[in-house]
């Protein structure tokens, strides 16, 4: 029987090792994809997965549970993310194309029909999100790639609902305004 994340987040911090490792097994992959999303490359995004699960094993024993562990996870890897952003804003380069940004085939949120259009939407995304305000790119990528809800995000970001919802909403004016002069 799989524990619960809480269940699991209560033994971490009382000491069990393997409850952790439990912890990093079912997250690690959902936190790559959200960090490379945010990065430049893939060593990049590693060294924040790897930040972010050592905040975490210090701060385990923080975790109250009003938000969801992956929740929690996820609003260290995008703070780690922007102290990583901002140490390299002098040498950034446009976004990797061998990104995360693929997608599942079964997720539709940002496929297309045809093979052939997916790969040029990928791209035109690829090009576009590094190029969105730090605070835009994050909320789209939490809730369009990462798929989680707006409340969800706000407790990540440790913003107010209405904040997430009108950034989210600049985001995607933001993000069709960089996707329009990309295609042109």
């Amino acid at each position: 029987m799989q524990q619960s994340d809480i269940e699991l987040a209560r033994r971490a911090a009382g000491g069990d090792g393997v409850a952790f490792h439990a912890i990093v097994d079912r997250h690690a992959q959902d936190l790559f994809r959200l960090a490379r999303s945010l990065s430049k490359t893939t060593q990049d995004a590693e060294d924040i997965v790897q930040e972010v699960f050592v905040a975490a094993f210090r701060g385990i024993g923080k975790y109250n549970g009003d938000a969801s562990l992956r929740t929690w996870l996820s609003g260290i890897l995008v703070r780690q993310a922007a102290k990583s952003w901002h140490k390299s804003r002098h040498s950034r380069t446009a976004l990797a194309l061998d990104t995360s940004l693929d997608v599942p085939r079964d997720d539709r949120r940002l496929s297309t029909a045809s093979a052939t259009a997916a790969v040029d939407h990928r791209l035109d995304l690829a090009a576009a999100l590094p190029k969105l305000a730090p605070e835009h790119r994050e909320v789209l990528v939490l809730r369009e790639i990462q798929g989680l809800s707006y409340n969800e995000i706000g407790q990540a970001l440790k913003i107010p609902q209405g904040t997430v919802e009108s950034r989210i909403h600049r985001a995607r004016k933001e993000l069709r305004g960089q996707l329009k002069e990309y295609r042109e």
